[in-house]
């Protein structure tokens, strides 16, 4: 590396690091030949097979030409099904209690590095555009910009000129607000309600058909937000050297997707680009979780993972179409302690193989709540089953009383509806689910209840574990 480009990046690294914003700097030469860009374009409470190129209603054109243009992703994973546990698990490529951010609204602990730790030493400039809901904000040092939540495609279109005129490498996170409730943008007129289709395990009522109706809508308007970042990358000549991961977050906030281990909860689309690199119009099973995220950009960038902090795992060969298999377990981990309407101790636990799911309920016997239950589409149900309706009665029961264990086989039952746990045939794959999510707990401090108890020490402050002990010890103090 020449002077120039060493000076440039000390010039770099001030910035990021001391809030500067490190905009019109001088031709600082950062981006070396073959150097990648990176963006990762995120929705919010979507459920990801209600996407036009996941076999979905929403009328999604931008999202289904860019799926033919790269690689869809069919089984990829979150490991908390709420917005600020998703958002850190992103950013950190660890796992939400050994960072600390586990409940929603939330942070991670002092000593956790996240994406602007390990790209901004290597040159890049990064940036956050639309919904933040990370924290402690000082950790995170992103230029950030947003309009309504929602990204601000005047600073995406100044960040990529800027780059493309100092020849520095960028990686953008464009995070939009929708389709996040109230479901109030798009043209809901496109989704007639008499005419759209509920998922199975929602019961038709009027008040679920308007809200689905809405909702969709507000799908169509976040595939134009991920149409206009596109023409921006077009309009700088950047789409051949730039990444582009789009995904879906979280499902929705009807019932039986956010703020549950439902693979409605915690399954996410997950469309890449990198031309030239992934065969366009390709499609991967490969298992893969949103804290693989990270270290898979690292890998494109050259960045190594010198500490070995990372809970993730780069799928680059997987992009490149050299392996077909990546995870053979994914996990997830809901805490209702401190949400809306939420238990004040409900712990859920999940794992889940490329056959089958296993759902623990920690704290199984009380009615299980959150914002979903005080939903016009939820009480619609409440109101349907006391005039008799079974259906609305069997999900209304179904999603409030939930046994200890839960077993789905999802190859035959994708949408979870069948609890096969007491079928006497199935308790070898219960105890071998079981071993592997115990695993998993105990690498990350999870002690179940206790942990979940302890989720609200850690909303207001972040606080360095004493005497730096290891993430898994800090958080199971819940310091």
């Amino acid at each position: 590396m020449n002077q120039l480009r060493v000076a440039s990046r000390v010039v770099l690294l001030a910035g990021l690091f001391f809030g500067g914003n490190f905009t019109n700097s001088p031709r600082a030469s950062l981006q070396a030949a073959g150097e990648t860009n990176f963006i990762v374009v995120l929705a919010d409470d979507c459920t990801y097979r209600d996407l036009g190129c996941y076999g979905g209603q929403a009328k999604t054109p931008n999202l289904d030409q860019f799926a033919s243009e790269g690689m869809r992703m069919t089984r990829c994973f979150q490991t908390a099904p709420m917005c600020s546990p998703t958002r850190h698990n992103l950013y950190t490529g660890q796992y939400p209690v050994k960072t600390g951010a586990y409940p929603n609204h939330t942070q991670t602990f002092d000593h956790i590095k996240n994406v602007t730790h390990f790209l901004g030493p290597a040159g890049y400039r990064l940036a956050l555009s639309g919904k933040t809901h990370i924290g402690p904000r000082n950790l995170f040092p992103f230029q950030y910009s947003g309009k309504g939540n929602n990204p601000d495609m005047d600073a995406i279109d100044r960040l990529m000129r800027e780059s493309k005129e100092s020849d520095q490498p960028f990686c953008l996170f464009a995070c939009s607000n929708e389709p996040h409730t109230p479901w109030n943008k798009g043209d809901a007129s496109q989704y007639p309600v008499d005419k759209i289709q509920l998922p199975e395990y929602l019961p038709d009522t009027p008040a679920m058909r308007e809200g689905f109706s809405r909702y969709l809508a507000e799908i169509s308007y976040y595939d134009g937000q991920v149409g206009q970042i596109l023409e921006l990358l077009d309009k700088h000549d950047l789409a051949s050297s730039t990444v582009v991961i789009v995904l879906s977050e979280q499902g929705n906030s009807m019932p039986f997707a956010k703020w549950t281990c439902y693979d409605s909860g915690l399954q996410s689309a997950m469309l890449v680009r990198w031309p030239g690199h992934i065969e366009a119009g390709s499609v991967s099973n490969a298992m893969v979780e949103y804290v693989d995220v990270l270290p898979t950009i690292m890998a494109i960038a050259g960045i190594k993972d010198e500490e070995g902090e990372l809970d993730g795992q780069s799928f680059l060969s997987v992009l490149k179409g050299d392996a077909d298999r990546h995870k053979e377990f994914v996990f997830g981990a809901m805490t209702t302690r401190g949400i809306i309407n939420g238990n004040d101790s409900y712990p859920i636990r999940s794992v889940r193989s490329a056959t089958h799911k296993l759902i623990l309920n920690l704290q199984h016997d009380q009615l299980f709540t959150n914002a979903c239950v005080k939903s016009p589409e939820f009480v619609s149900l409440i109101e349907a089953a006391s005039r008799g309706d079974q259906h609305a009665a069997e999900a209304v029961d179904r999603y409030q009383n939930r046994p200890a264990v839960e077993l789905y086989n999802v190859i035959d039952d994708p949408l979870e509806m069948n609890n096969i746990a007491g079928d006497p045939k199935n308790q070898s794959v219960i105890a071998e689910l079981r071993t592997e999510l115990d695993t998993w707990m105990e690498s990350q401090g999870d002690l179940g209840v206790e942990t979940e108890l302890r989720a609200n020490e850690h909303k207001k402050k972040s606080r360095r574990p004493a005497g730096r002990k290891k993430s898994s010890e800090a958080n199971a103090t819940g310091t």
